[in-house]
């Protein structure tokens, strides 16, 4: 995974696109006023707009086999003016990548933005999005890992729930296909659990949970990549942690990274102000070189533990084929014993 960094400035280039200007800085929401912004249940013949708003598109294929998943739904599909460009390792450069977001959330047929891939690229954006836009036309937004930077955003600037799932390039299972239409069309508050299935073993090897402390906390779902919270640290783009249950996932780091982001995570003061703690998969992290390395169990055990709430880790979120689909901003109870994760409340307006 590429790494994420924040700039103090971007050199504007003449295009035909007009030049970014900050978004208006009094716009946004305080802990005290925050309301939740929730969008409209989705229905067979909307429109879904596609946009990639972080790493560049390899492939046309990518494209069209994420028109085929969301047509296979039901949907109608209006692409973004600019999911075909590049600029370095972006979809384009941050003129355009923000217009198609700015496009989607104004156009009034689009009832749903999708993020074809994650990649990096997407914090670069977050001084410039016009959140009032936003604010006035709430629409589902689904993507993870980079794409956390936009959730974590949206959500700290408006109060919109947005959803931490899979990415039009992600591994379609039927079981995400299911869950996708219980969450969009149905609306039913769920139960997040992983599989139990032991198959033709005597107990179960897959998709364990490990408890880290018992117990059970109810809060407000915040979360996402962990490179990309720990990057956000200090900026105005991350929303209040008091009270809320944490959740994680990262992908192709070391041990040693993911130490020194739990590091920031704590010294930030985030850690100690939540109620609860899910870590989904650390997908491909391995030791650092050299003289050895920390175990991800060690440094959960050293800055989890410790906290006294309720925590689990294994949850099937991250770089994975089933992955939940995630209402960040929800109300949610966690059975840390158990492993698993209710949702309290419809996210959706029907």
């Amino acid at each position: 995974m590429d790494k994420r960094t924040f700039l103090k400035s971007l050199g504007l280039v003449a295009t035909g696109i007009p030049a970014l200007s900050f978004a208006q800085e009094d716009f946004f929401i305080t802990k005290a006023d925050q309301k939740k912004l929730l969008a409209q249940v989705l229905r067979k013949g909307d429109t879904i707009g596609l946009i990639a708003p972080a790493g560049v598109i390899d492939t046309e294929e990518a494209i069209v086999m994420t028109r085929e998943i969301f047509e296979n739904f039901g949907f109608k599909i209006k692409e973004g003016k600019h999911i075909r460009s590049r600029y370095g390792n972006f979809a384009g450069k941050d003129e355009e990548r923000l217009a198609d977001i700015h496009s989607m959330f104004a156009d009034q047929e689009v009832k749903a933005i999708v993020c074809i891939r994650g990649g990096a690229g997407a914090s670069r954006l977050l001084p410039y999005i016009d959140y009032q836009l936003i604010a006035n036309n709430p629409k589902v937004l689904l993507g993870y890992s980079d794409i956390t930077a936009l959730i974590m955003a949206f959500y700290k600037k408006t109060g919109l729930i947005s959803f931490h799932g899979a990415v039009g390039i992600s591994t379609w299972s039927n079981t995400v296909a299911k869950n996708f239409e219980n969450q969009f069309f149905l609306n039913q508050p769920a139960q997040f659990a992983n599989p139990t299935e032991k198959g033709d073993n005597f107990i179960q090897y897959k998709e364990r949970i490990t408890t880290l402390k018992s117990g059970q906390a109810t809060g407000t779902l915040l979360g996402g990549n962990l490179t990309l919270l720990s990057g956000l640290c200090g900026s105005a783009y991350l929303p209040d942690f008091k009270n809320a249950i944490l959740f994680l996932e990262e992908v192709d780091e070391n041990i040693e990274r993911v130490d020194r982001m739990f590091c920031q995570l704590k010294l930030a003061g985030i850690l100690d102000q939540i109620k609860g703690f899910v870590f989904g998969k650390c997908t491909d992290c391995g030791p650092a070189g050299g003289y050895g390395s920390l175990t991800l169990e060690q440094v959960l055990n050293d800055y989890i533990k410790p906290l006294g709430i309720p925590a689990y880790s294994g949850a099937m979120i991250g770089h994975i084929a089933n992955q939940f689909i995630l209402p960040v901003g929800a109300q949610v109870k966690i059975d840390a014993d158990k492993g698993t994760m209710t949702l309290l409340e419809k996210v959706l307006k029907d």
